[in-house]
């Protein structure tokens, strides 16, 4: 079926993409988060032109086909905006079907085990673990993730001593049965990072997140190499061949792709077979409650590979104002610890005609 018109409704935060078929069948995606108004630019101007007309029924080909049309722009913009189209004609299929999207995946509706994740560094120790107590005694969460080091931090500290602190105080507040993952965002050196993880496998932490600059391969892996940890990453990454260079020497034990950085639904597949080939399992990044963290769970339920549990972000307006008001109904629920997949066709939420009217809007059709 052939792409007819292509519809972005955005903020510098959000950008939500209507596709239209040649039928006049339609689905909702996103394209990433964040510049979200310059990405939508980057869709109308260098994505659009390659895809409408097009038959979309193999999205690989198409996608394979931006990239090569625009091959002179392989960074992360272009990307973000092919992420707006595949994820709008999954949810048309979706619809088409009457099928959730995990579904037309080969996966079924249903509950995910979620770790509560926390984006927080501006926090001490103390109360980081009060506030992820209170999670865990009013929704379930068995799973935290807190964050170490300072972000890209040249072996720094947010200050002086946190990380050697909030490592021992997570494990004293929330108990030996409780998982317990932290991010480093690219902070360390290998030396030094190799330090934090010894100090993080004697206080039973299980995840350790880009503890090195993420682009820095070699470095990961002398990470990875040395400790017992499962040393993790990936979600910056949204260059094919940077994947399976990544996969193949073995520079993480568990891999994190963002669906909307790496460009899609389609494209998160062919990592995760990636993932899959190389007997690594994956655990996406999607680190705020826009749709990525939707699509996430849609893939979660589908593939062989998934790993243990779905990254949810725990940060409300205080932290991401941005969030609010997005959809007309809250798809993300946590019971037990757990998010849920609907049953309801397509990715199975509205977006809010509130938010649509105080958008940007642009179109790009055949006309």
């Amino acid at each position: 079926m052939k792409l007819n018109r292509i519809e972005t409704f955005t903020n510098d935060y959000v950008g939500f993409v209507r596709v239209t078929m040649e039928d006049g069948a339609q689905g909702w995606g996103q394209v990433s988060s964040y510049q979200s108004d310059i990405t939508c630019q980057v869709l109308h101007r260098q994505v659009a032109p390659w895809v409408l007309g097009q038959d979309t029924s193999d999205l690989d080909d198409l996608l394979d086909l931006v990239t090569e049309r625009e091959h002179k722009f392989p960074g992360s913009y272009l990307r973000r905006a092919m992420g707006g189209v595949d994820t709008g004609i999954w949810d048309m299929r979706g619809k088409q079907a009457g099928k959730p999207v995990a579904e037309l995946l080969g996966g079924t509706s249903g509950p995910i085990r979620a770790y509560a994740s926390s984006m927080k560094r501006d926090i001490t120790p103390a109360e980081e673990a009060a506030r992820l107590s209170r999670l865990r005694d009013d929704l379930g969460f068995d799973a935290f993730k807190v964050r170490a080091g300072a972000e890209v931090g040249r072996n720094r500290d947010e200050w002086p001593g946190r990380t050697e602190e909030i490592i021992p105080t997570m494990r004293k507040a929330m108990g030996e049965d409780v998982a317990l993952l932290i991010d480093a965002n690219s902070c360390y050196t290998p030396e030094r990072a190799i330090e934090v993880g010894h100090l993080l496998q004697d206080h039973g932490f299980s995840h350790y997140e880009e503890p090195c600059p993420y682009w820095e391969l070699e470095q990961t892996k002398q990470v990875t190499d040395a400790l017992e940890i499962d040393v993790t990453g990936g979600e910056q990454d949204c260059d094919l061949p940077t994947w399976r260079r990544m996969i193949d020497m073995r520079a993480v034990d568990i891999v994190q792709p963002d669906i909307l950085y790496l460009g899609g639904i389609s494209r998160t597949l062919r990592v995760c077979r990636m993932a899959q080939d190389a007997g690594l399992p994956v655990t996406p990044h999607c680190a705020n409650l826009s749709l990525v963290t939707l699509f996430t769970m849609h893939l979660l339920r589908a593939i062989p590979n998934a790993g243990k549990y779905l990254e949810f972000s725990i940060e409300g307006a205080d932290y991401y104002p941005w969030q609010e008001g997005l959809f007309v109904t809250d798809p993300y629920g946590i019971v037990d610890g757990q998010a849920t997949v609907s049953d309801a066709p397509g990715w199975g939420v509205e977006v809010s005609p509130d938010w649509l009217a105080r958008s940007t809007y642009q179109v790009s059709d055949l006309s």
